[in-house]
């Protein structure tokens, strides 16, 4: 039987920079050693995002660093890697992503029940600085409601 796992490496800041218009799960192609390290904890998603080359979606700045345990083969930290979506997704993310303004970044990773590394990334449209300050806002609107309904 295999539990649920506590891995879950997310990019904080990607939240507050760009706004999600879709969201999808994809899987990585890694190496042995790049999921080792994985397991360990020993990613990075920030400023990772993704691009597209001969119709496959590729994320660039994730870095997983070396294993430790590793030999002369070894990964090379902050390569290019391939994600694994369905042909239908991979075409319709394509065709967002050519429109202006429009990017696909690479928010959060986590081991699924079956072991396998899983990337969630974001078809997203960046937030001007007005935007920020207005989620700020908010946030701090809906903490001072919190505070208000806890002291009755």
């Amino acid at each position: 039987m295999i539990k649920k796992s506590d891995i879950h490496i997310q990019n904080k800041r990607a939240g507050f920079d760009y706004e999600f218009l879709e969201k999808f799960v994809a899987g990585i192609r890694l190496a042995g050693t790049e999921i080792k390290s994985i397991r360990a904890g020993k990613a990075s998603l920030v400023d990772s995002y993704c691009y597209f080359t001969n119709h496959e979606l590729y994320v660039q700045g994730m870095h997983i660093s070396e294993y430790t345990h590793g030999t002369c083969n070894n990964h090379e930290p902050k390569r290019d890697r391939k994600l694994l979506l369905k042909k239908k997704e991979l075409f319709r993310l394509e065709k967002k992503a050519k429109e202006k303004g429009l990017t696909i970044i690479a928010f959060h990773m986590f081991i699924n029940d079956r072991g396998l590394a899983k990337l969630e990334i974001a078809l997203a449209k960046g937030k001007k600085e007005f935007d920020k300050r207005e989620d700020i806002k908010q946030k701090d609107n809906n903490r001072e409601l919190d505070r208000i309904k806890k002291s009755f």
